[in-house]
């Protein structure tokens, strides 16, 4: 081999070499963390946490908002026993016998089958025979009916023989664990209940039935003689989720080893002449229950392992054919309505609690839940979730995975939010096509997770080169700029302007009462010291809640939140600050007394919302982070005004929240000096210690309220009264202040208080 091959080989390696190595500089971590999160996540969706499931669920009831079923039947119609027939018939119980009237007239009307979404457990206290016995008991009284049949003595016997001429469905209630938590307020009952016919068709690795469903521990049941008077019965326990929605509906239950139907399988089954059923079991549990007739064909309705229905609503409320109970008694209605169709009698009254929240309503009746899963099985129109679909979900967390990490490490920055866009939308697209159109729920959750995780790891990495940068800029320049310019110039370089930028903001002033005072008293380094040890923590109070310290004046705090970072619930933030400063301060003082001879320290805040211009304000040789504007102003007046009113604190009606931890005590209407417009006060507390001044507080807005309507004679007994039980300086200055008015009346009165000094 010659020289000059030997070279130009030699050469061609190195280019070679060269090559590889630009392709692969740099991306080796991120290669190596994209592989990392997309393990990560696959491990995350084996321990699905309940933070992440309840987010699962939302994401559910979005795409079950968005699509209308393909298929419905109209069939299943509603009987309502709802306000309008409270208001005509009376309060809820009703005696049995206009219970079997309703049914009579469903009968008559030539309905298939009638589902009873009420539980008749006890006896009838308003049958004839029944009140006689309580009168005759509770009062010596002996009553009698004249022309009264002996078949209405009993209204059980009138409802059972009513129950036993028809096609009627009772209903029963399960009892769990839970239910014995409360006290026993639900007692069971030892019942004889239908018990579904059921053939069971198991794969090599099924699970037990025994831990396919589940099981409950007692029954509430109906009477016997009217459970015994119907043809077939099912239970109507609802199963919400972690967060009271219901979006599935127990089929399916055990009792001492029993299976039994739901009320709506049980109904469905009776009026298709469904004779058996055949479950399916497998190594996820019970899979599907496979019902079968000459009417019905053939339905496999899929399960979630553990007997329960995804349910796949047809609208909000009414959306099924609803006539009201008052209507049928009446006879008021149109027989059509009712003929051939399948009726479940049930309530939406408020007053009788049986409403649902659903993902499509609030405040759903449970017998719609009856009539949803009827109208699903007849027409044959599921949501499956079959055992084998979280294996497809964590294939497709892999394939997300490593796509992203292919795209993160071989395509350029600016680029990569378009294909990381498209990926996104078209996997929310494509789960919801596939939720509205296959009836099957595909989770795109973990996959999102996985795409933020890589991208993440993308920005890391030019965070990371960045930095390399910054820490060049910062050994240049750190000789010729305070480091706190230099700081702002690293971090967000265009913000580097005199003009800021106007947001909302929450504000507090906190200020030293008679400081001048304990300057007196104290030699200057005690002095220091002294508001070393106040200051310290109460800016760590301010700084972990979130809060900036713009400065410090003297002794006085000013700070403020939603800048230079937005803090959604940053009012929250500063009223709970301010109160956690009272606090603390409470504390500092007994160590005050100690360590500065007798000298403690009494404070007063102020806190305001409002617009405001915040950024880098003054000189252009020198300037510093601060905001201005009148809503700063304000903030400072209010501070001052808590020595007027010998109050903590004080805030603007701007900072009123919607937090059962924290009471806001309005006090006073006023316009503050240098400003026309008038702003409400509160003052904060919380709710231990409004539990405690409650009957104090309550007249105190009495007395108040009098004072803003003009009445001041009347607001100066109270204001007088509340003095000279409580002595505090807030009712001394509105007694003061009504002893005046009553004197000198003011024309034009609006309940404002104009303050003329700060």
């Amino acid at each position: 081999m010659s020289t000059i091959q030997a070279i130009s080989k030699k050469d061609a390696m190195l280019r070679f070499r060269s090559l590889v190595h630009g392709l692969f500089k740099g991306h080796v971590l991120v290669v190596l963390a994209g592989f990392l999160i997309t393990i990560s996540v696959v491990g995350l969706y084996v321990m699905h946490p309940s933070w992440l499931s309840f987010v699962d669920l939302k994401i559910y009831d979005i795409m079950h908002g968005q699509g209308k079923p393909d298929h419905s039947t109209a069939i299943p119609v509603i009987v309502d026993i709802d306000e309008k027939s409270l208001a005509l018939y009376g309060q809820w119980p009703w005696p049995r016998y206009r219970i079997a009237l309703l049914l009579s007239a469903l009968e008559q009307a030539g309905a298939a089958e009638v589902g009873v979404d009420i539980l008749f457990a006890e006896t009838d206290r308003t049958s004839p025979a029944e009140l006689r016995r309580q009168l005759r008991k509770d009062l010596d009284v002996s009553i009698e009916f004249q022309g009264l049949p002996a078949a209405l003595e009993d209204n059980d016997l009138v409802l059972a023989n009513t129950l036993r001429d028809g096609r009627f469905n009772l209903g029963y209630y399960f009892m769990f664990d839970h239910d014995f938590s409360l006290g026993n307020q639900i007692q069971s009952t030892d019942c004889s209940l239908p018990v579904l016919k059921m053939a069971t068709m198991m794969s090599p690795d099924a699970v037990p039935l025994a831990y396919s469903l589940r099981a409950a521990h007692g029954a509430v049941c109906p009477l016997p003689v009217l459970l015994n008077a119907v043809h077939s019965a099912g239970f109507f326990n609802s199963m919400a989720d972690a967060d009271n929605i219901l979006r599935r509906a127990p089929l399916l239950l055990l009792y001492e080893g029993k299976v039994y139907p739901s009320l709506a399988l049980s109904t469905v089954m009776s009026a298709c002449g469904v004779k058996n059923a055949v479950l399916k079991l497998t190594a996820g549990g019970a899979e599907t229950l496979s019902l079968s007739s000459p009417s019905l064909s053939r339905r496999e309705i899929p399960m979630d392992g553990r007997g329960n229905m995804l349910l796949l609503f047809r609208g909000p409320s009414r959306t099924f054919t609803t006539i009201s109970a008052a209507d049928i008694l009446d006879r008021s209605y149109d027989p059509e309505k009712l003929r051939g169709h399948i009726v479940y009698v049930g309530t939406s009254a408020a007053g009788l609690r049986d409403l649902r929240a659903t993902p499509v309503d609030s405040r759903m009746p449970g017998v719609e839940i009856h009539a949803t899963v009827t109208d699903m099985i007849l027409a044959g129109d599921f949501i499956r979730r079959p055992d084998w679909a979280p294996g497809l979900e964590v294939v497709t967390i892999v394939c997300v995975g490593l796509f992203s990490a292919v795209l993160i490490t071989w395509t350029r920055a600016v680029v990569l939010i378009l294909p990381f866009l498209a990926l996104s939308v078209g996997m929310w697209f494509g789960a919801t096509w596939i939720f509205n159109k296959e009836q099957f729920f595909l989770s795109p959750l973990y996959p999102y997770i996985v795409l933020a995780g890589n991208f993440m790891a993308l920005t890391f990495m030019k965070f990371w080169r960045e930095e390399q940068q910054k820490r060049y800029i910062h050994s240049a320049f750190s000789q010729y700029l305070s480091p706190a310019v230099i700081e702002e110039i690293m971090a967000s370089p265009e913000k580097l302007t005199l003009s800021g930028e106007e947001k909302e903001i929450s504000i507090l002033f906190s200020d030293v009462r008679g400081f001048t005072s304990i300057s007196e008293r104290l030699t200057p380094t005690r002095v220091v010291d002294l508001l070393q040890a106040y200051f310290t923590p109460m800016t760590r109070i301010i700084t972990s809640s979130s809060g900036t310290i713009d400065k410090f004046i003297g002794d006085a705090i000013m700070a403020f939140w939603n800048a230079p970072l937005d803090i959604p619930d940053h009012p929250r933030r500063a009223v709970t600050a301010a109160m956690a400063m009272v606090s603390q301060l409470e504390e500092l003082n007994k160590g005050f007394v100690e360590r500065f001879d007798g000298v403690t320290i009494d404070i007063g805040i102020g806190l305001h919302r409002g617009m405001a211009r915040v950024g880098n304000f003054g000189s252009a040789d020198l300037f510093d982070y601060t905001l201005i504007g009148d809503n700063v102003n304000l903030c400072s007046r209010l501070e001052g005004l808590t020595k007027y009113y010998g109050l903590k604190i004080l805030v603007s009606e701007s900072m009123i929240l919607d937090d059962e931890n924290i009471v806001f005590l309005h006090i006073d209407r006023v316009r503050v000096k240098g400003k026309e417009e008038a702003v409400d006060i509160y003052t904060v507390m919380n709710t231990e210690e409004a539990r405690l001044r409650h009957d104090e507080l309550v007249r105190w807005n009495a007395a108040w309220e009098d004072y803003r309507q003009g009445d001041f004679e009347s607001a100066l007994r109270s204001f007088k009264k509340l003095f000279e039980e409580f002595e505090a300086k807030l009712y001394e200055v509105f007694l003061n202040r009504t002893t005046f008015y009553c004197d000198n009346r003011p024309t034009n009165w609006d309940g404002v208080y104009s303050h003329v000094t700060k």
